[in-house]
């Protein structure tokens, strides 16, 4: 009996999905050395300004939390690799536009001295690069990861100063307010604080900026892996505003009751270093407190995603 042979009807799908993987794979190892080249062109126009801004991570304990930002916003572009991928890049040529604003906004800060415009002017870049080579998809998709990176810039000092002294002088004044319900008596001169044996000065570093950015930082983060409403992230972050500085006011209410009832050198050293610590161990509390409070209520209340 002759042998009937039939066409195998999935062979002609496989060769059609290899034939298709090879262009893919080629596409993707171009993408790959593209950005390779990319970052280190970007590299080499920026590592003076990176570097520093590393050392300040390094050396400013008010802008140690940067090192958490770039492996961040890699973790969150990286998540969105599977729709980067599935999108037909469009390229714009208004990203040439947005990347040479970033140049100039370089040469600026360079010649002007300035290292927050130099700092800003790589996310301007990183922005028209985006946009020059995805469009406008590309980047509605990494707009957060973008977004998220300006975190690790510290502020320039015009602006850390015009809330650097509001909030040492909101400190000492709510602070001198409490010490007298625990029977210390305190005169209050601007952000000095006199008390019966020593003088209380609320400096810059005890402004509460440090653990109001760090804390602020950390709610971003928090809200991101613990929570998946949008209005409920926003909330979290913003009170995390609120909960830095009242907790800055109760480390500076117990330095002082530490000064009139308990030991002033000690206070001022051992008890001003590690309740720093503890306070900012206590806000997080607050703001876990906070979230699981809201948790309390329905979630259609509220927006997702």
């Amino acid at each position: 009996m002759a042998e009937i042979f039939l066409p195998d009807r999935a062979e002609p799908e496989r060769a059609h999905s290899a034939a298709l993987s090879i262009p893919w794979s080629r596409r993707t190892v171009q993408r790959a050395w593209g950005g390779a080249l990319l970052g280190l062109l970007l590299g080499a126009i920026y590592y003076k300004v990176l570097g520093k801004l590393v050392l300040d991570w390094w050396q400013i304990p008010d802008f140690s939390h940067g090192f958490l930002i770039p492996p961040f916003a890699a973790f969150l572009a990286w998540k969105k690799r599977a729709t980067l991928l599935a999108t037909k890049p469009d390229p714009s040529w208004g990203g040439i536009a947005v990347i040479a604003f970033g140049i100039a906004v370089l040469l600026l800060g360079i010649y002007g001295a300035e290292l927050f415009l130099s700092r800003i002017s790589l996310l301007i870049v990183l922005t028209g690069l985006v946009l020059c080579l995805g469009g406008t998809r590309f980047l509605t998709e990494l707009r957060f990861p973008l977004l998220i990176l300006i975190l690790a810039i510290p502020l320039p000092s015009l602006i850390l100063n015009q809330i650097t002294f509001p909030l040492q002088i909101f400190a000492s004044k709510v602070a001198s307010d409490l010490l007298p319900l625990f029977a210390v008596p305190v005169l209050r001169e601007g952000n000095i604080i006199q008390l019966p044996s020593m003088k209380l000065e609320v400096a810059e570093a005890c402004s509460g900026i440090r653990s109001l950015m760090s804390l602020f930082t950390m709610a971003v983060l928090y809200g991101y892996f613990m929570e998946i409403s949008t209005i409920r992230r926003i909330v979290l972050a913003l009170a995390s505003i609120p909960i830095a500085i009242a907790a800055n006011v109760a480390r500076i209410v117990g330095t002082g009751l530490c000064v009139q009832y308990w030991d002033p050198e000690k206070a001022m050293g051992f008890f001003h270093e590690f309740s720093g610590w503890v306070i900012f161990l206590v806000s997080l509390i607050c703001l876990i407190t906070l979230h699981r409070a809201m948790s309390l209520y329905p979630r259609k209340k509220w927006a997702t995603r």
